[in-house]
């Protein structure tokens, strides 16, 4: 292609105004549309034909525009022209929509440190656009999720750009494609010319993970053909396990479908129904235990496992335990009502009823809880105030440690974390099914790191089986 300069007009409507990029036979430029009444900014990306440039770099370039014209979204650039002009070079244009803003990869160029709220803000509009996208009828894939594809718009939302890449899954079986795709971001079965809606999951993961780490996907290590990345985030449970099963090299391990992928994400599904179906689910790697926790692991070996969950109010169940047992404290408790109440001139049984509504709404701030964890069985203990329960099941039988989801309002659409199961199943029962629920009380942090420690132990000794 020629020499194009700023000021330039061209296809007697379009003055160039900044080169935004350029690699071989193309480029891409800030232009005014001159025809319009208020010289709107659009985007030009000229192809000229020949030399580097074939066939089939001038078929992806009509598709692009062909998709564009289709295409109806509020974070996708809209459509404004294509254009071709004889003048020594054959050129073909594509005139887009400009979205003011920086692309995430110059964010990163720039220095902006990327945080998990972000990060995940990031991925929640990406995926309404991908479910937009995979929702069309043929569904079309970008198939080229990457930084420097994003734009952070002045707006602060998220815009998705450069569908040169982009395909239809109307393709009948045997059909070939035009292998597209950036190294690093493109999942394994995508260079292989066989891309899904999952696909464009997978990219997604990858940039989600440059942001986090500032280090491209491409040159981070890999295990099993799974990036390795999480000695190099400081996120949290849920989220990396949530980008592990997004990023899994095998397409069938994936979410396969981007509504999916967002439920998830926003914890519209609960923990225990998903993602792993393997015993002790998750990545094995543990957590930092949160500062001023209440939980204390006691003991740790290959042979077993001692938690304390300590409860908020500790002094009133040290008294409580002080009494020699729970009958003896219920009767100091009805003495001291008996005793006190003419003091407050109010009558008892009024006292004795909130006393007893207390306790329930605020159990969980004098219970004590002990998980004990052996290769052969488990149990839990609790304590209430001297009242204690004793839980207790086969460890053989676990299949599943997760964290309970509950909606805790009515108005609320996100579900809140609220406390651990451990979910067995035993044989030859008709209901086989059997929960361990404790935790109740914990921070989400807590419970996330409990949860991690728990696995990681069961995983160990599964190891030595």
């Amino acid at each position: 292609m020629r020499m194009l300069q700023a000021k330039q007009v061209i296809n007697q409507r379009y003055q160039l105004q900044e080169k935004l990029g350029k690699n071989a036979g193309r480029q891409t430029w800030l232009a005014k549309d001159l025809s319009t009444e208020k010289q709107q900014e659009v985007v030009v990306k000229l192809l000229a034909f020949g030399g580097d440039v074939q066939w089939e770099d001038l078929k992806l370039f009509e598709r692009e525009a062909q998709t564009l014209q289709q295409l109806d979204h509020c974070r996708i650039p809209k459509y404004q022209d294509y254009f071709s002009i004889d003048d020594r070079t054959l050129w073909f244009g594509l005139v887009q929509e400009y979205i003011p803003g920086l692309s995430l990869k110059q964010l990163l160029v720039n220095g902006t440190r990327f945080s998990e709220a972000k990060v995940k803000k990031i991925a929640e509009e990406i995926l309404q656009i991908l479910i937009y996208l995979h929702g069309l009828n043929p569904p079309l894939l970008h198939r080229d999720i990457k930084p420097s594809n994003l734009i952070l718009g002045e707006d602060q939302h998220i815009y998705l750009v450069d569908f040169g890449a982009v395909q239809d899954c109307a393709a009948t079986e045997g059909t070939t494609f035009t292998v597209v795709g950036t190294y690093g971001y493109a999942p394994m079965e995508q260079f292989g010319g066989k891309a899904v809606p999952a696909s464009d999951l997978y990219a997604l993961g990858a940039t989600l993970i440059h942001l986090l780490t500032r280090t491209a996907p491409g040159e981070l290590p890999t295990a099993d053909l799974k990036l390795q990345f999480r000695d190099k985030v400081n996120v949290s449970f849920k989220f990396s396990k949530w980008l592990d099963k997004i990023l899994y090299p095998a397409v069938e391990k994936r979410f396969k479908t981007a509504q999916e992928s967002l439920d998830y994400l926003m914890g519209n599904r609960a923990d225990n129904d998903t993602d792993y179906p393997n015993k002790y689910i998750g990545n094995h790697q543990l957590l930092v235990k949160p500062l001023n926790s209440r939980v204390n692991i006691e003991e740790r070996n290959p042979n077993n496992i001692e938690i304390t969950i300590a409860p908020q109010n500790k002094k009133i169940n040290d008294i409580a335990n002080s009494f020699d047992n729970p009958v003896s404290l219920v009767i100091f408790s009805i003495i001291t009502i008996f005793v006190l109440s003419p003091l407050l001139s109010l009558p008892t049984i009024p006292v004795l009823i909130l006393l007893i509504i207390y306790l329930y709404i605020a159990r969980a701030k004098f219970l004590e809880t002990k998980i004990s964890l052996r290769h052969d069985e488990f149990q839990i203990v609790t304590n209430l105030l001297g009242f204690k329960k004793k839980y207790q099941g086969f460890t053989r039988n676990i299949k599943d440690v997760s964290i309970n989801y509950v909606q805790q309002f009515q108005s609320e659409d996100k579900l809140k974390p609220n406390a651990i199961i451990i979910n067995t199943k035993l044989k030859y029962r008709l209901n086989p099914y059997k929960r361990f629920v404790f935790g109740q009380g914990l921070s989400e942090e807590e419970l996330l790191w409990l949860v991690s420690e728990i696995r990681s132990w069961l995983a160990s000794i599964d190891e030595q089986k």
